[in-house]
């Protein structure tokens, strides 16, 4: 464009009469399906020029490497494929992306045996900010050459890596942790570039996730064998831990860190080496990681990333032999299949799928309590300040004086808004007992009326956007279901005014067991409050799903508390708190919700195998 040309363009856009929607019912509307704004020349491209270049790109002539020695070839160090945002970023979000360009945390190659690598093919996938559209970079498509290259540099690497003293582990591990502390920032900035939640919940992220590098550091020195009372004299009898092999680690888009840490975390720590799979729509917070690991000393092939080609990715991690074990975090149906698919090699497998958390109030229950053992849980130190004040940015409102059920309706805000909805513990179903079910219903949706929606770098922005256009239509498709069995919209209901894949914080009353929205993860931002008459309809109602993962009771009941969480099919509960995960304790579930553990000092069995030796005729 001339500066001519520029400037008009300026003024025309400051004017407001500039406009990139079409207008329906008097809103500004992009289209439904996201996919259309990936468009070639996304800014002034005309008819005839997009109709060649559409030809050029599909004859192959249309290239966007340099050609050396005969091969198309990107910048060594990879950071000009990280182009950002080539047309419509804000401003904020640009200059984030610059800063992480320059930082060299903005990776956009896969990391195989140490190396930067582009797809064999040449192939790329875009990577979008779901809060505005934008392409924050692309990545390379890989497949199963790339993974089974990525297999093999993790299966040599094992031998040397299995044989570091524990301590040495350790110290790589603790020196990874500090490096993502010291770039918690900007690891926070990556989050909600490409997942899109609001940068102090990002961060916190960061400093959760980086906890059990942390821990796992430490419990990398304490893999203790035993020694067994021998029944013979002459025989001794002991029991090692030896680390299982290679790992394929497959993570989901909502928790683009803490998925990984938490699973690479005790394979490291116990001597495994891992290829990682990230999800393709949040690749560059794995590749930022896999940078830092670099970093902190860990050796080339030990920690592997692969992105791209999914259902290539996952055959060639599930056909090659040299691949031990197989951890997934994602939803029961991809969980199955990776069940299935380890069958013919006997892996062994870490599942955490899919949730349906149930959240009972009875109506003695006292949720100050549940504000404070939140503050409590996320320890009070430097790092992880920005849970605590995300906490509390969601529980002021002003029903705190006049309410009686204040406290209950801010402790069920950061149980269910967190991360616009998207995890397998959020509250799915919030069970209020009869006698304040109403009440309850009325003061909760002041309380989420009160919650801040936009791009989670905007100050104060309490809930972002949803992943992607897909997730809005299965959030919509199960608020439709409901309302056309019974159920009010009390709240929300429907696409926020911003657009994109923003939805509108929900409540929902007249809930009953049979609407899609109680029997199904929900997975966005609404709350179906479902009412309950007895404790053993509550503990019924809760238990009526093939999903056990996390379920949650308020009471002052001190038996109660004991009766319900004894009776609950679900591997965790909380009790008078919404926020339990911690890197000290098991997460993991029951029935459909998986198998396996992860965190604490169970998280490291998942990683080792045990091994009996018996030593004979110790009396020659």
């Amino acid at each position: 464009m001339s500066a001519i040309g520029k400037i008009v363009a300026t003024r025309l856009k400051s004017s407001g009469l500039i406009r990139s929607q079409a207008l329906i019912a008097g809103k500004w509307t992009e289209a439904y399906n996201a996919s259309t704004r990936d468009v070639i020349s996304r800014c002034r491209m005309s008819t005839k020029a997009e109709s060649v270049a559409m030809k050029l790109k599909s004859s192959g002539l249309f290239r966007s490497q340099a050609v050396i020695a005969g091969k198309l070839t990107e910048a060594y160090g990879g950071h000009t494929r990280a182009v950002v945002s080539r047309c419509r970023m804000s401003t904020k979000a640009e200059n984030v992306a610059t800063r992480l360009n320059s930082s060299g945390l903005l990776r956009s190659q896969g990391l195989i045996a140490g190396k930067w690598t582009e797809a064999y093919d040449g192939k790329v996938i875009e990577v979008t900010n779901p809060a505005t559209g934008d392409v924050v970079a692309n990545v390379p498509c890989m497949g199963g050459r790339e993974t089974n290259d990525a297999i093999s540099a993790a299966y040599e690497t094992f031998s040397s890596w299995s044989k570091t003293t524990a301590a040495e582990r350790s110290k790589c591990l603790r020196k990874w942790y500090d490096l993502l502390i010291a770039h918690k920032e900007e690891l926070g900035q990556l989050i909600t570039l490409e997942q899109g939640k609001p940068l102090k919940e990002a961060i916190g992220e960061v400093a959760y996730g980086a906890s059990f590098i942390e821990y796992f550091s430490e419990e990398a020195k304490r893999v203790y064998g035993e020694i067994i009372p021998t029944p013979l004299s002459d025989r001794r009898l002991f029991v090692l831990k030896q680390p299982v092999g290679v790992v394929g680690v497959i993570t989901p888009w909502n928790f683009p860190l803490a998925m990984i840490t938490r699973k690479v975390g005790p394979a490291l720590a116990s001597g495994c080496t891992v290829v990682i799979k990230p999800s393709e729509l949040t690749p560059l917070t794995a590749l930022a990681a896999a940078e830092l690991s670099i970093q902190a000393g860990i050796p080339p092939g030990v920690v592997n990333v692969v992105m791209g080609n999914a259902k290539e990715i996952g055959d060639a991690l599930l056909a090659s032999t040299q691949v031990r074990k197989i951890t997934f975090t994602g939803s029961t149906a991809v969980g199955k299949k990776l069940m299935a698919g380890s069958a013919n090699t006997v892996k062994r497998l870490s599942l955490e799928l899919g949730g349906n958390a149930p959240c009972i109030v009875f109506d003695d229950a006292d949720l100050d309590v549940a504000v404070k053992g939140a503050e409590k849980e996320f320890k009070m130190d430097a790092e992880l300040k920005y849970l605590r004040e995300e906490l509390t940015l969601l529980c002021k409102t002003s029903e705190e004086k006049t309410s009686p059920y204040s406290s209950r309706d801010r402790a069920k805000l950061g149980t269910k808004f967190r991360n616009s909805g998207q995890t397998c513990v959020c509250a799915n179903r919030i069970l209020v007992q009869e006698g304040i079910y109403d009440k309850f219903a009325s003061a909760f949706s002041n309380a989420v009326q009160k919650l801040q929606v936009g791009d989670g770098f905007v100050d104060g922005v309490a809930q972002g956007p949803l992943i992607n256009e897909a997730a809005v239509q299965k959030v919509e498709k199960f608020v439709q279901d409901a309302i056309s069995k019974g159920a009010k919209v009390l709240l929300g209901g429907r696409r926020h005014h911003l657009g994109m894949t923003f939805y509108e914080p929900t409540v929902m009353a007249d809930i009953n067991n049979e609407m899609l929205i109680s029997r199904e993860e929900i997975f966005g931002p609404v709350a179906p409050l479902l009412p309950f008459k007895t404790e053993e309809d509550a503990i019924r109602l809760a238990n009526d799903t093939n999903a056990g993962l996390a379920a949650y009771l308020f009471t002052t009941n001190i038996q109660r508390s004991w009766r319900v969480s004894e009776a609950l099919e679900y591997g965790i509960v909380g009790v008078n708190e919404g926020l339990v995960s911690t890197e000290v304790a098991p997460f993991g579930g029951f029935k459909q919700s998986g198998i396996g553990r992860e965190g604490s000092k169970y998280g490291m069995d998942e990683y080792v195998e045990v091994k009996y030796v018996c030593l004979g005729n110790m009396h020659g």
